[in-house]
């Protein structure tokens, strides 16, 4: 019998207790008049950057920087582990589609080599070929994907791609990578809509665990996650990219969830992320942090373990 998020024509669904997809025609038609028209951007905040360029070579065990939106490098297990490449201006094909304003802390051609590229879902804001053809170290780098992806990497050159399925193992050494429920959708086009999987990811060592979240909205799948694999040391969780409701309840959680989130999986600390470099959705793209220490104190999670880092931090959990 399939697992109960393959469908049985083929493609993925969302796992069982996640929210509806509600949105009609006309609600998307909206989204895409707004996506259309020129954004005025608030003035930038200070302090959205640290000052230089994060030594990606020299972690510690145990230390991540935040390169940007959902794009991390983690020193875990012994080895660097790079999340979500999206290192390009354009979250789009061809240079369409939305454009970041703040830039990534580190460009593809500046990465050092890697021990592992993890990827959740093939959204242009998480997967951007662009950069991972810019890479250096393709061929000797390996990469975890969920299931369906395996191909196009494989295009651009990597040779070593394993595609996991939920609750998969994949292990490098000291380092256990395992692909995990995730509420969200898959496309990179017109025609592709679920056509490969997405999913939320742990990296354990025998010391640590971290969980990254890609791209999700709430759901009950956090609290099996919980009891299975918590308590983890960090998770880092978006907290942008969540009006209008009615779209994005079933894709980008709001900065409440991502602390409800959190609670459900057993994390010590929290990093909120998928906010501040690109502007997705309608929100002010800078209210999330103010939102997401708030719910961390209201929820007694912690405000000192709701973490807003500076794009370039590098910060040991």
């Amino acid at each position: 019998m399939s697992p109960v998020h393959h469908r049985p024509g083929g493609g993925f669904r969302n796992p069982p207790g996640s929210p509806p997809r509600r949105a009609r025609l006309w609600h998307y038609l909206k989204f895409l008049l707004w996506e259309m028209r020129t954004k005025r951007l608030p003035p930038l905040p200070d302090g959205l950057t640290a000052p230089g360029k994060p030594d990606l070579a020299a972690l510690e065990e145990g230390a991540l920087a935040w390169l940007g939106h959902a794009c991390f490098a983690i020193r875990l297990g012994g080895k660097l582990i790079l999340t979500d490449p999206y290192l390009g201006d354009a979250a789009g094909p061809m240079g369409l589609g939305p454009r970041r304003f703040l830039a990534p802390s580190l460009r593809a051609q500046e990465l050092p080599q890697l021990d592992l590229i993890a990827i959740s879902h093939n959204h242009y804001d998480h997967l951007d070929t662009a950069a991972l053809k810019a890479y250096r170290w393709r061929s000797e780098t390996p990469v975890v994907c969920p299931l369906g992806l395996g191909a196009s990497l494989r295009r651009l050159g990597f040779a070593d791609v394993t595609e996991l399925d939920w609750w998969e193992q994949h292990s490098l050494g000291d380092l256990t990578v395992t692909a995990l429920p995730a509420v969200h959708f898959s496309g990179r086009g017109l025609f592709d809509r679920d056509r490969t999987l997405w999913a939320s990811l742990a990296f354990a060592s025998p010391r640590q665990k971290v969980w990254f979240g890609g791209d999700t909205g709430y759901g009950a799948c956090f609290r099996e996650i919980g009891e299975r694999l918590g308590p983890f040391d960090l998770a880092l969780i978006g907290i942008g990219a969540y009006t209008p409701r009615i779209i994005m309840e079933a894709s980008h959680a709001t900065p409440e969830e991502a602390v409800t989130i959190a609670r459900d999986i057993g994390a010590k600390a929290a990093v909120g992320m998928h906010w501040g470099s690109i502007m997705l959705t309608p929100e002010d793209p800078f209210e999330a942090p103010g939102r997401f220490r708030r719910a961390a104190l209201e929820q007694q999670f912690g405000e000192n373990n709701a973490w807003i880092m500076q794009v370039g931090e590098v910060r040991r959990f």
